[in-house]
């Protein structure tokens, strides 16, 4: 089986949002014991996961999170403050249950894995690690493209797998994260050459670059642009040239829960930039993906700009793992109680508000 073949099911349709019970969730909202639109976004959530869980009160009670990791040959250019081997130590802080999404995860009683799609050094079995491993992290972009065709081949099914496992486990949604050292690079440079955009708007400090460290990025950037020229105009050619493969696996994630009509929550800036390949490659998909925090990264509002939406909250936060996403966990589900659990104005014999 050729790598054309196993990357045509990227372009397969998305499943259709269940319009029935959004105009049922909308009606119920209307009866509510509140002024309509008196709850603002939490209203809207609650519309919307009516209409991909296809029933008039959603739920979201079970979660999956995976964190995808993976390293990046640009990181030879000193773009980023820390060295590669943090991936891997990450990947056992993430099992051990140390770090932040660890703590999130745990919080909001949700399911966490960890796919190794790409380390450096490899990490070893442990609890919760998945090794999916395309090799020992990405070219350098600036000198080649980052992968192979049959590189890019999987790691999008790694997302796509990871998607399929939430599905046959029967999760109400899937919230995925990153990490990887330099990736902060690779997602500017993808989210620049899909924008057409200069790097300079996109670059930012990443894990703590002064602005020198950020000019030089730019710079690194510009001229890994120019050198791919005219074979960044295709989204699937982008993500290879560019891409991390944990970026390509998100990408395979998203296209795929959205196949399988499992929702899911876009992280920040990297994850953000990868939701935004999704969509170029497969337009179907944009409904299934909610975008949760704004990222302190400077080019997140960039692409969050181009992907449409708004993000839920802005905590000023840019760590990755998908921590943003995971604390807007505890908003989705407290969107479902209200619009549940609130009395209508039948219910609570109460009045309307009166025509005009």
């Amino acid at each position: 089986m050729s790598s054309e073949t196993r990357l045509d099911w990227i372009r397969d349709d998305a499943a259709k949002i269940n319009t029935a019970q959004v105009t049922a969730a909308e009606a119920r909202q209307g009866q509510l014991t509140k002024p309509p639109g008196s709850l603002g976004q939490l209203e809207d959530i609650a519309i919307r996961l009516a209409g991909m869980q296809g029933v008039e009160r959603p739920v979201v009670d079970r979660v999956q999170i995976s964190i995808f990791a993976a390293d990046h040959g640009i990181a030879n250019e000193g773009v980023s403050a820390f060295p590669q081997e943090v991936t891997t130590a990450m990947i056992a802080n993430f099992s051990q249950g140390g770090a932040a999404i660890s703590v999130l995860a745990k919080t909001q009683g949700a399911k966490l894995e960890v796919i190794d799609v790409g380390a450096v050094s490899e990490a070893g079995a442990m609890p919760s690690v998945i090794s999916q491993r395309v090799a020992a992290g990405t070219a350098n972009f600036a000198k080649e493209p980052a992968m192979s065709e049959e590189q890019l081949a999987l790691a999008l099914q790694a997302g796509a797998d990871a998607a399929e496992r939430a599905q046959k486990e029967e999760m109400q949604l899937l919230s995925c994260g990153e990490m990887g050292i330099a990736n902060t690079t690779s997602a500017a440079a993808i989210g620049a050459a899909l924008l057409q955009r200069p790097a300079v708007d996109i670059a930012g400090p990443g894990t703590g670059l002064d602005s020198k460290g950020v000019s030089h990025k730019a710079e690194v950037i510009q001229r890994a642009l120019e050198l791919h020229g005219d074979a960044l105009g295709d989204p699937q050619e982008v993500l290879r040239r560019l891409g991390g493969f944990e970026i390509a696996a998100l990408t395979g994630a998203y296209i795929r829960a959205a196949q399988l009509g499992l929702p899911v929550l876009v992280d920040g800036f990297i994850c953000t930039v990868a939701a935004l390949v999704a969509v170029r490659i497969n337009p179907s998909v944009k409904p299934w993906l909610m975008l949760t925090h704004a990222s302190a990264e400077p080019g997140h509002a960039v692409i969050v700009e181009a992907f449409g939406g708004q993000p839920l909250i802005d905590l000023g936060m840019r760590l990755g793992e998908g921590s943003g996403a995971a604390i807007c966990i505890s908003i989705l589900r407290l969107a479902c109680q209200l619009h549940n659990n609130m009395a209508t104005f039948a219910e609570a014999g109460v009045a309307e508000k009166l025509d005009d």
